[in-house]
């Protein structure tokens, strides 16, 4: 289980408060995923090409699901929030992630 402290909790909120709007959360469940895979498979000459597709495919899902949100991507006014993008993504998809002030054992059923 990944335990967020009582700062990353409150990332973590301000994160979710700015991803409301279903379409945005959708075009986020398909876009972080896909450049968090780019980086490892970049990291090779071979790979370069696809990471390159996959990462801008990504982004462009990121971007496109602001303009539904109608609202800045959050990272522009904190980089941390690229890292809480991963750990929002985790927690949509069932990972085990408790934020504080959440009982132990008790987290949000996978969206």
């Amino acid at each position: 289980m990944i335990r967020l402290n009582a700062e990353w909790t409150e990332l973590m909120k301000s994160y979710e408060d700015d991803h409301q709007d279903p379409r945005n959360q959708a075009c986020h469940k398909v876009g972080i995923p896909l450049i968090a895979a780019s980086l490892p498979i970049g990291a090779t000459v071979v790979g370069l090409p696809l990471a390159a597709a996959m990462f801008s495919t990504g982004w462009a899902f990121q971007f496109a699901g602001h303009l539904f949100e109608g609202k800045k991507p959050s990272f522009v006014g904190d980089k941390r929030m690229l890292l809480i993008g991963l750990v929002w993504w985790l927690k949509k998809t069932g990972a085990p992630i408790q934020l504080q002030g959440e009982e132990r054992g008790t987290f949000a059923a996978a969206e």
